[in-house]
This record gives structure tokens, C-alpha cells and sequence, in this order.
């Protein structure tokens, strides 16, 4: 069979790569977005992950809750603000793959020791490598860009996050029946997610290895005339060259949301690698011009202030739990709550994304508004001890949270290309977990404070509020301020018209 190409002529379907579709612009993708996908549906579907408080103070492990919370979780929070920027940049010089790969032999190195280690200081070895898995998140993320035509990068993302939340989803639901029904130990459910986590890892050996990335490897199609379409049979890819996909020049110009998958360069500099210290500045004079943006800085401040709050209660509320409701005496819905809450914070997500509203204007009274609403969440989670009342904060905490960071993720990606998405995002959570590792050292660490669990969470209670007033006092500021302007306008036309 055979089909027609750009210019009118006719190529053979041999040329093309089996199995695959094209792009709207001919790049294969459907074999590497179901395999990226399948990678993050088994890498997420991890069902004793909801009850790994539990298990590590229960007798498979043995350990004090001074131990747990005080010298064993600290250990991630530090571990992942070390391991990010290098990753980050790692992620990208290696194009994606070997960092997918190194995330998935973590996940494996993770639950092998959650299954065999002993003793406080294996325990924090592993509480490195699951450092070193959230670290390498970025690769699943970004991996797929450096694959599909821009056309597609809506649809492609959708699939991958969708592929991680429902393996997340099915793990949490799961590891709750096989407990609560079938009555298994919380060790054969380690057993089960390392399988899980194995299986992940052997499909990211079928990933197609990127030939491009962001920053460091910038690469673009042989010239061709606009009318032609030629077959790159290496890359499975028909590319075609068009003016629009043109860098413009210097990133200091209007943003492009073009990103390198069509850029050109001139015929010398195609397949050459930008040198670090080249892409280090270029990253250096992006950062400056990004945060120059007054609404783009208020929401990436939120954005960081409540992910430090974020990553800080998810991490230790299965200790709150254990604390108001202990494993060894009733039955927990650990599973249950976190699948309920993953499933009700995407539809909050989905439901988001239809909502027209002024956020420009009335953006930082409802960031103020609703993490009024999660200091709320954690305060009532906090002091009254009921396991289903907590149940119950937790989930709208939750719901909350992925809303607002789903409605700042819009915001701060308007008029952002790729490439500084990718370097806010990056910047955020460094911030946030700059934020986060002070946090822990003040309030959790054993060598700080060290405090008990129920202390911490009003501490994250008054964190969230304090986040709240300082974005009711900008935002009425801002409103008062916008007001005024468009008062001083009018009477400005009115006297010209007079």
C-alpha cells in the first residue's frame, strides 16, 4: 500500500515505522505514549504504599514513632531537594531515558529494601532512594515532548498523567481490599507493588531513545522547501519545514510557545549540544525575565508556599492516623481515603478547567480564600480525634489543593513556552522544597524541635493560614490598585472629550 506525501508524490508505507501512527505533522508517537504510559500505570500502582506508617511501626519493622517521624521521613525531604536541580539538568543532557530508568531501578531498590532491610539506618538509606524516585519524576513528565508533534502535547500529557493517576488510583483500592477483605499482611502487600514496580521498570527499556531535548541537545530537520514533506526513516518521523516553527530570536522577545520539536537552526549548528555553562546562563537571564512578572511571581509564590505545606502533610499524615486510630487495634481505610480523594480531586481538576473566570483579577482573594479553607482542613484533622473525621478533612484537603495548583499551573503557563515552563516548575518546587527541608529541620527533625505529630499539624494549620492573610492583604491591594486606575482613565477621557 502506498501513500501520498506533501509534495503529491507517492512513498511506500514500508518506509514508515509498523504499528505507529503520525502526527498531524507525521511524528510517530502512539508506541512510545502507550509505553510511557504502561511505565507510569505500573509505576504508580504500589497498593501498600497508603499504609507504609503502619507497617514500619508495626512488627515487620519494629520501629519507635520517634524514629519514623523524627529520623526516617526527614530523610526524603532533604534527599529530594539535594537530588533536584542536579536531576533536572541531568534529566535533560541524557535525554529523558537513562532518568526513567534510573527512577524505575529506584522504585525496585526501594520496595527490595522495604521488604528485607532492618534497623533505623537501612530504613533512611531507603528513604534516599525514594528520593531519588520523586526526583526523577520530572523525566516521565517531560519525556514525551522530545517525542510528539506540538499539536499533540494536550492530548499526550493527558494520557500520562491519566496513566499514573489511575495506576495510583487502582494501587491505593487494592492494597484496601486485599487488606480489609481478603485480610492480608501488609508485607505481601510490599510484595505485590515491588512486582509492580519491577514490571515498570522492565518497560521503560522499551522506550524509543529521544534524539532531542530542551536545553542541551537541539536538534532540527534537514532543509526542505515548504511544499515538501520528506521521511526521516530513522526517526520514524515526517518533517516538514515551515517558518512558523522558527526560533525567534533571543528568548528576551515576545514568548513563544513553539517549542524545540520545530525549531530551525542554521545548517551549522544542527545536531550540535550546547555546552552547561552556555545553557546554565541562558537558563540564569530566563529566570530573571520570568519572575519579572508580577502575576507570574504571585502565583509561583503560592505555588511554592503550598506545595512546602502540601508535600509536609501528605508525608506525615499517615502518622496522625495511626496516632488517633492505631493499625494494631481496628481496622484503617488508609487505601480507601487515597483513592477517594485522588478520584474526587480530578473530577475538581476537570471541573476547574471549564470554569471561565477573571483570575487576573480575582486570583489571589481566592488563593487566599481557599487555603483558608485547607488551614481549616488541617486544623479540624488535627483536634478532633476521629479517624473518620480526619478521613473526611483529608480528602477535601486534598481536593482543594489539586485544584488550586491545576488553576496556578494555568496561570503561570500562559504564554510560556517549553522551555520556561519547564524551568518555572523546576524553580517552584526547589523553592518549595527549600521550604519544606527548613520546615522539617525546625519542626520535625530530631536534631530541631523534634515535635510530637499532633503539634506539627496546628504548626501546619497556622502555616496555611498565614499563607491565606498575606494573599487577602495583596489581593485587596491589587483590586483597590486596578480600581483606582481604571478611575484615573475615565476622567482622563472625560476631560479630553471636554
Amino acid at each position: 500500500m502506498e501513500v501520498q506525501d506533501g509534495s503529491g508524490g507517492l512513498r511506500s508505507r514500508a518506509l514508515l515505522p509498523r504499528c505507529l501512527k503520525l502526527t498531524p505533522r507525521g511524528r510517530c508517537w502512539v508506541l512510545p505514549t502507550v509505553v510511557l504510559c504502561a511505565y507510569g500505570f505500573f509505576a504508580n500502582l504500589r497498593p501498600s504504599e497508603p499504609f507504609l506508617t503502619p507497617y514500619l511501626l508495626g512488627p515487620d519493622k519494629n520501629l519507635t514513632e520517634t524514629q519514623v517521624f523524627n529520623e526516617i521521613y526527614p530523610v526524603w525531604t532533604y534527599s529530594y531537594l539535594v537530588l533536584l536541580f542536579p536531576v533536572f539538568l541531568a534529566t535533560d543532557y541524557l535525554r529523558y531515558k537513562p532518568i526513567i530508568l534510573l527512577q524505575g531501578l529506584s522504585l525496585i531498590v526501594t520496595w527490595f529494601m522495604l521488604l528485607y532491610a532492618k534497623g533505623l539506618l537501612a530504613i533512611q538509606f531507603l528513604e534516599f532512594f525514594y528520593g531519588v524516585v520523586t526526583a526523577t519524576e520530572i523525566a516521565y513528565y517531560s519525556y514525551i515532548y522530545s517525542i510528539v508533534d506540538i499539536a499533540l502535547y494536550q492530548k499526550v500529557t493527558s494520557y500520562c498523567r491519566s496513566a499514573a493517576l489511575v495506576g495510583y488510583t487502582v494501587g491505593s483500592v487494592s492494597g484496601q481490599v486485599l487488606v480489609s477483605v481478603a485480610g492480608w499482611s501488609l508485607f505481601s502487600l510490599n510484595v505485590v507493588s515491588l512486582t509492580s514496580v519491577s514490571v515498570a521498570f522492565a518497560m521503560a527499556w522499551f522506550l524509543p531513545m529521544p534524539q532531542k531535548s530542551l536545553f542541551f541537545h537541539h536538534r532540527s530537520s534537514p532543509q526542505v522547501s515548504k511544499e515538501t514533506k520528506t521521511v526521516d526513516c530513522k526517526n520514524g518521523a515526517v518533517v516538514q519545514d515551515d517558518p512558523a516553527l522558527k526560533r525567534v530570536s533571543g528568548w528576551e522577545e515576545l514568548e513563544s510557545k513553539v517549542p524545540l520539536n520545530g525549531e530551525e537552526h542554521p545548517p551549522e549548528q544542527q545536531g550540535q549540544k550546547v555546552d552547561i555553562v552556555k545553557v546554565i546562563k541562558e537558563l540564569w537571564k530566563d529566570f530573571l525575565q520570568c519572575y519579572s512578572s508580577q502575576p507570574l511571581l504571585c502565583w509561583s509564590v503560592w505555588w511554592a508556599l503550598s506545595t512546602c505545606g502540601y508535600f509536609q502533610i501528605i508525608n506525615y499524615v499517615q502518622g496522625l492516623w495511626e496516632l488517633v486510630q492505631p493499625s494494631q487495634n481496628s481496622e484503617i481505610y488508609n487505601g480507601g481515603v487515597e483513592a477517594v480523594s485522588t478520584l474526587l480531586g480530578a473530577v475538581a481538576v476537570f471541573i476547574v478547567g471549564h470554569i471561565k473566570a477573571s483570575w487576573t483579577t480575582w486570583g489571589e482573594i481566592a488563593l487566599a480564600l481557599f487555603s483558608l479553607f485547607i488551614a481549616g482542613s488541617v486544623y479540624i484533622m488535627d483536634t478532633v480525634r476521629n479517624i473518620w473525621v480526619c478521613y473526611a478533612s483529608y480528602v477535601i484537603f486534598r481536593i482543594i489543593y489539586m485544584l488550586l495548583i491545576t488553576i496556578a499551573t494555568f496561570q503561570i503557563a500562559t504564554n510560556l513556552s517549553v522551555e520556561r515552563y519547564a524551568l518555572v516548575f523546576g524553580i517552584n518546587t526547589f523553592i518549595a522544597l527549600a521550604l519544606q527541608s527548613l520546615l522539617t529541620f525546625i519542626v520535625v527533625d530530631s536534631k530541631g524541635l523534634g515535635l510530637d505529630i499532633f503539634t506539627q499539624f496546628m504548626i501546619y494549620a497556622g502555616y496555611f493560614a498565614a499563607i491565606s492573610a498575606v494573599f487577602l492583604i495583596s489581593g485587596t491591594y491589587s483590586i483597590v490598585k486596578n480600581y483606582r486606575r481604571r478611575g484615573e482613565m475615565t476622567e482622563e477621557a472625560v476631560a479630553s472629550i471636554a
